[in-house]
């Protein structure tokens, strides 16, 4: 039996490697309570707010693509979409590329009311990631792809156990 695909137990671990997991929790945390205030800003909940920043970066999409997006499920997403549209932050327009379908955009307008709330923290953010030389910046950039992709797998893991 090989042992380098083996998990290591949590006894395993080295004092560093219990810190970075500290951190990563308390990262986590920082974020949701960050993006909670800014949701409260915007007159939005936390998950309508992030749904709301997929469709920024991504751009017009279909209810079903935003699902896979953010790992919500397609009822879940309507809703999203729904307060969304009814606080004017995003439009239901008719797909360039196929007239039946629906696609979901962000509002022109409403990228001015996000924008502000965001730049201190992207100045400060760019500050720290120019400290990194290209190396660390790649370590870094796998690290936080696998931490995604985790957590994407137990998003679709609990979508599975259904209470």
């Amino acid at each position: 039996m090989s042992t380098e695909n083996r998990q290591p137990s949590s006894h395993e671990l080295t004092a560093l490697q219990w810190e970075l997991l500290h951190e990563l929790r308390h990262n986590s945390s920082r974020a949701v309570m960050l993006h909670q205030m800014i949701a409260d800003r915007l007159g939005l909940n936390a998950t309508d707010h992030k749904c709301l920043d997929y469709l920024n970066r991504s751009g017009p999409v279909t209810a079903g693509q935003l699902a896979e997006l953010t790992g919500l499920t397609t009822g879940a997403i309507t809703n999203v979409i729904d307060r969304l549209e009814q606080a004017g932050y995003v439009i239901r327009d008719k797909d360039p590329n196929d007239r039946r379908r629906v696609v979901v955009k962000p509002a022109p307008a409403a990228t001015g009311h996000m924008s502000p709330l965001f730049e201190s923290l992207f100045q400060s953010t760019l500050a720290l990631v120019s400290r990194y030389s290209e190396q660390d910046a790649r370590l870094i950039v796998d690290f936080l792809q696998q931490c995604n992709a985790i957590a994407l797998e137990e998003m679709n893991k609990l979508k599975e156990q259904r209470p």
